[in-house]
């Protein structure tokens, strides 16, 4: 019986928060997770909530960035992937909290700064999420978050999910289009914002990095086997991860060449204050 995509998108389980973190982190979450310390830590905050920090990437740039008395919480609502992230460790104390983005198990006005990177697109109602931000910020905080733009700016991505349309033509895996890259429309970003009580207009920058491999293997077994794309394709044909891997990886040499390849990744970054 097929798994609903629903009950799969979100599971960050098994082999998969140590494969994200081994060849997704330095693929396409590296960059950005330097470049959102920094505005974090330009803020000057005091109290900082991660939300959605997964195996904490981020969360050890803001341990480095930040001073010995900013305080930092790092959240997320897959144990598994907070276990992996307090198991790396970081270059000083944070608390690890699992917790539910739609309904934070924080105080009013408990943080100088909410922060999110990539996390936003998975939240069931990104409105609601918003708003519980919103509402353990102190007046005048600020709420950071990153999302992915659309795939075709997305090269290896957008690459891999053509690839396995190809394999898969009846019933074509579309994780990464649905979700990771499925929450880039600024408007929609603004409305739900509004919706969420902000009354100040966001910001939103567009940042462009190049990302790179040594070879086409890394970026094929990263989306395939280390985001929740593996639980769709095993949902399809559990004897045919390998050779989705292998579909995903053929293309991407294709495309960028058999050795060390590079390809754009694009991100939107957004801020707005309470």
């Amino acid at each position: 019986m097929m798994t609903n995509p629903s009950q799969t998108d979100r599971l960050f389980a098994g082999s998969i928060p140590q494969l994200y973190e081994q060849y997704l982190v330095p693929l396409i979450f590296e960059p950005y997770a330097v470049d959102m310390a920094a505005r974090v830590a330009a803020l000057r905050p005091a109290r900082v909530l991660e939300v959605a920090a997964g195996t904490g990437v981020l969360t050890r740039k803001l341990a480095a960035s930040l001073p010995p008395e900013a305080s930092v919480v790092a959240s997320d609502l897959n144990q598994p992937m907070l276990d992996h992230a307090a198991a790396i460790g970081t270059a000083r104390p944070v608390q690890w909290r699992q917790a539910d983005a739609m309904s934070l198990p924080f105080p009013d006005a408990a943080f100088d700064v909410v922060v999110c990177q990539f996390g936003v697109m998975f939240f069931p109602d990104r409105a609601v999420a918003m708003a519980e931000a919103r509402r353990v910020l102190r007046p005048g905080g600020c709420l950071l978050f990153s999302a992915w733009d659309a795939i075709e700016h997305n090269e290896f991505a957008d690459v891999v999910i053509r690839a396995l349309a190809a394999l898969f033509p009846e019933r074509p895996p579309q994780f990464l289009a649905r979700l990771p890259h499925g929450y880039h429309d600024r408007a929609q970003m603004a409305a739900d914002l509004a919706r969420a009580g902000f009354a100040v207009p966001a910001r939103f920058h567009t940042l462009s990095f190049m990302s790179r491999a040594a070879s086409p293997r890394l970026p094929a077994m990263a989306y395939c086997q280390g985001t929740p794309l593996r639980n769709e394709i095993e949902a399809l044909d559990a004897a045919r991860l390998e050779q989705a891997t292998q579909a995903a990886e053929a293309a991407l040499a294709a495309a960028f060449g058999p050795g060390a390849v590079e390809g754009r990744i694009q991100a939107c970054v957004a801020a707005v204050s309470r």
